[in-house]
Order: C-alpha cells, then structure tokens, then sequence
C-alpha cells in the first residue's frame, strides 16, 4: 500500500515524514516531486575497486544547465532533505526523466525507516541531455512498514549513508568486510 497525497500530509504533520523544502505544488496523488541540487559529481578514476575508497571530484551545475554525456557515470543529489520515521520511501524517476534517456538509479531507489538526508542519485544517460539544477528529477513514495521497527537506519552504528549532506556521496562499498 502506498501513501496517498493527504497520508503524506497526515505524516508530515505528525513529523513521522519531513521533506525540506516542501512545495504544496509538488506532492502528488501518491508521490512527492524532489528537484536535482546544484551539485555534480564523477569519480576521479576510471576503473573503480569495490574494495577501496573511490574518491569523486563534485562541482556545481552552471545557471545555463550541464550536458551529461552517456558512458559517464554521475552522482547527483536531491534539492529536498528528507526524514522518513514510519515509513519505507521510495525514490523513482519521473516519467518527463525518463523519457529524456535519464535514469537516476542504478539500484539505490529504496531508503530505510530512519533515513535522514539528502539522496544522493546514480545517474547515467542514453544519449547527450542538458540537465539544470532546481529541475524535477524524481518522485518519492512512501509505504508503511508492517511490525515494529527495532533499529531505524539513522540509529545504526554501521550507517554508512546516514545524515547525507546536500551533495553527492561516493560509494562507501570499502567499509564492508568481505
């Protein structure tokens, strides 16, 4: 079951959902609207090793937009700070994105309960597109969770994304033991 638009309202009144900042004009039937920050970033190698640290190189979007290229892969963020404390939320992209050759994920589009933060988005293209900060880049749903909650993701000693800032975070891969 996913939430409807006067759910989410309910929620957010409830601080159980929090999304900063909030745009009446953006949340949908069943959905929230989020809007592409200003920051970009690549990885500053072109061969990454899930078992090291893969630093990226972040720079911000100019005014008149940036043009993604496809075979390069992108991390993004989202304008809007998100706290879900109940819920499971989601982030898809916009149909408008995809049918522009966008995908803003590559597995990442569920959070967990407890999530704080900014989204940090996997973006990669299918053909050249001009992209520009402040553009609708997705939509997050939210769905209830079904039993308690023991342990929500921002209470995590082992939280690797958790408290994400308003730009783009690398894969934190290397601080996993295998």
């Amino acid at each position: 079951m996913i939430l409807s638009d006067s759910r989410i309202l309910q929620e957010m009144e409830k601080g159980a959902i929090k999304i900063e900042p909030f745009q009446r004009e953006c949340l949908g039937s069943n959905s929230y609207d989020v809007h592409l920050g200003s920051t970009l970033a690549t990885y500053n190698e072109h061969i990454l090793d899930a078992k090291k640290h893969n630093t990226i190189n972040c720079f911000e979007i100019p005014d008149d937009g940036f043009v993604l290229y496809p075979h390069v892969f992108y991390l993004g963020v989202t304008m809007e700070y998100t706290e879900s404390h109940a819920h499971i939320p989601f982030l898809e992209g916009k149909s408008s994105t995809g049918r522009l050759g966008i995908d803003i994920h590559a597995t990442a589009g569920k959070g967990d309960v407890g999530f704080c933060g900014n989204w940090t988005l996997e973006i990669s293209v299918k053909q050249p597109v001009k992209i520009y900060k402040g553009m609708p880049i997705g939509q997050l749903i939210y769905f209830p969770a079904d039993g308690e909650i023991l342990v929500k993701y921002n209470q995590k000693g082992n939280a690797k994304y958790a408290g994400q800032p308003n730009r783009p975070i690398e894969s934190m891969m290397w601080k996993n033991k295998f």
